[in-house]
């Protein structure tokens, strides 16, 4: 097992003298590695049975560029909507907008799918559409 942070991008996978990873992690959260993050931890416990894992964090879910950064995963694509579910994550309990993220980048606002929720997006939508075909041979 690695001591560094997995792979957030190709350069990340290439310093790890990869062409290829096994799994993808796509996940609505930034990239903490930490243990109170699922993520975190279904991540670490691959690369500790020998699989390579790179991590997606917050990836546009309008552009198929960061679903394709990473080339086609070995084994399988993991999504994950994050610690917070991103309707709760977007909305007050009034029902109001919330003006930070603090799953976020700098606890900016706005990298989250409005209406659907973001794994449902991820999943079936985008990932379908931009990455899974791309990946079609």
């Amino acid at each position: 097992m690695e001591k560094t942070f997995l792979p957030i991008c190709r350069a990340d996978m290439e310093a790890r003298g990869w062409d290829y990873v096994d799994f993808l992690f796509v996940s609505g959260d930034a990239y903490v590695d930490h243990p109170s993050f699922g993520h975190a931890i279904i991540s670490r416990w691959l690369e500790k049975q020998g699989y390579r894992v790179a991590i997606l964090a917050q990836p546009d879910w309008r552009s198929a560029k960061a679903f394709k950064e990473f080339g086609k995963p070995r084994l399988g694509v993991l999504v994950s909507a994050g610690n917070l579910d991103s309707m709760l994550n977007k909305y007050t309990a009034a029902k109001r907008l919330r003006s930070e993220d603090r799953y976020a980048p700098g606890g900016k606002a706005g990298f989250r799918r409005t209406g659907l929720r973001w794994c449902t997006v991820a999943a079936s939508g985008n990932l379908e559409r931009y990455s899974l075909n791309y990946w079609r041979h």
